[in-house]
């Protein structure tokens, strides 16, 4: 007999949150807690290689502290749990009151960021500082790719918008919102994605599918149907069928809009040679007196094909970025040459007891973690823009240079006053403009001076 049930969602909530852990941290936890370990230690987030260019723009710190600061074990998580009988009973009831109690010092989301540099501190019990592991490198990882990718890309725009069309490309429904809200740090306009506009206030934008213009009689009528609906803000898709007679079938539209007193917005490409349509496109609406309509384009963009197109003299006014946004595409769209698109960090312990520790992994040495708890000092030159960073040991003193780490929580309180989207998106701004322009280079961007206090060494 066949036993109907019903369809999950599968989405995380917070509920389930405390299971975001891959199992050999339960596991340690258990051991840790059988031969009372209950060390103080301190774990570092860093990268140790950026897939693309020489910076990162640090994002996720929100969500991350959010997931600490709340994570509980339910009754039901515990019973689900001891069920399957690995776990013991007095470990599982130990986590029933589970509350962080310990400290985390963090770069600020926006910040400009090089490899190896400490982004996030972790300072508690061993065996609570591990739980965060999983959950603090999915999110980190990334909105830091993205965030970082919507900056090269919003780089290459030269000021022009640009907006995250990437949801239904992206790996994942939490991906999606994820991206858009990385997408928006790293400098995007806005997203196409509505829950994104919800959630985190980010403007979302929209224009029409090629669904709507085939379901009318002409490319013509659907064209008016949409602008009759939405006078105030008409984009129009104009590659349904031929891009050039679409363009001419718009200028139809616009004119009558304007006869109305309102004006056609812009028209968006999303096939094609991007450089010749976007060129005659224009040259259409410019002879039918149509100069404000602006272009829109799509269609597998990412910075080196918009960095090509404005170089070619493309009149694009604005850039809608899908897949190679959403999935943080380490690819060179030129060469076409790339890696996974994923952003290496890593959480490592570097501290126990006040003691500086490290792992050497002589098999392969890059992989050797660096001892102590650290600070970032960055320098600026006489002009206010930035020129060295420092990484020191935590209580090393230093005599010139700000501390990008800063207290986020302290034993187990909330210290920091997480402010809204829009400010981090400008706080992102203006630290990239005192980034010196060859460091953001996109295929040959010179590296950062970073430079390592004499004191911190492997071993």
């Amino acid at each position: 007999m066949n036993i109907k049930t019903s369809p999950k969602s599968s989405l995380l909530t917070e509920s389930e949150m405390a299971l975001f852990v891959d199992y050999y941290q339960l596991t340690m936890g258990q051991a840790d807690f059988k031969n009372q370990n209950n060390s103080i230690i301190t774990a570092n987030y860093y990268v140790r290689r950026i897939p693309q260019g020489e910076y990162l723009i640090a994002a996720g710190l929100e969500q991350v502290i959010h997931y600490i600061l709340n994570l509980s074990f339910t009754d039901d998580t515990l019973n689900w749990l001891a069920k399957r009988g690995e776990l013991h009973k007095d470990y599982l009831e130990s986590l029933k009151d589970f509350q962080f109690d310990g400290s985390i010092y963090a770069v600020l989301e926006g910040t400009p960021v090089f490899r190896n540099e400490p982004i996030i501190n972790v300072t508690g019990r061993s065996r609570d500082v591990q739980l965060f592991e999983t959950y603090l490198l999915c999110v980190m990882n990334f909105q830091t790719l993205i965030a970082t990718k919507a900056s090269r890309i919003v780089h290459a725009a030269k000021e022009k918008p640009v907006f995250d069309f990437g949801a239904r490309r992206a790996h994942g429904r939490d991906a999606g919102i994820l991206a858009a809200r990385a997408s928006f740090i790293g400098g995007a306009s806005g997203t196409s994605l509505v829950l994104a506009g919800r959630y985190f206030d980010i403007p979302y934008v929209g224009t029409m599918a090629h669904k709507f213009v085939m379901e009318r009689p002409t490319e013509v009528d659907a064209f008016r149907d949409y602008a009759n609906i939405f006078p105030h803000n008409t984009t129009l898709l104009i590659d349904t069928y031929d891009t050039l007679q679409g363009a001419r079938n718009a200028c139809i539209v616009a004119h009558e809009m304007a006869a109305r007193g309102t004006q056609l917005k812009a028209v968006r490409l999303d096939s094609g040679d991007l450089l010749t349509l976007s060129k005659e496109v224009r040259n259409i609406f410019d002879a039918s007196g149509l100069d404000y309509v602006q272009i829109i384009a799509s269609h597998d963009l990412d910075e080196f094909e918009i960095d090509k197109l404005l170089k070619e003299g493309a009149p694009i006014d604005g850039f809608g970025v899908g897949t190679r946004l959403a999935t943080g595409a380490n690819f060179d769209s030129r060469t076409g040459e790339g890696g996974p698109s994923a952003l290496g960090g890593v959480y490592k312990l570097v501290e126990r007891d006040g003691i500086p520790v490290g792992k050497q992994t002589l098999d392969e040495p890059a992989k050797a973690t660096i001892p102590g708890r650290k600070q970032v000092y960055r320098q600026t030159d006489a002009d206010g823009n930035y020129c060295k960073d420092y990484i020191m040991l935590w209580d090393e003193p230093i005599s010139a240079g700000e501390p990008l780490l800063i207290s986020i929580v302290k034993d187990g309180e909330l210290v920091y006053n997480f402010p809204n989207l829009t400010d981090i998106q400008e706080r992102t701004r203006t630290e990239l403009a005192k980034l010196d322009e060859s460091h953001k280079d996109l295929t040959d961007a010179k590296p950062y001076p970073v430079e390592m206090h004499s004191g911190l060494k492997t071993k």
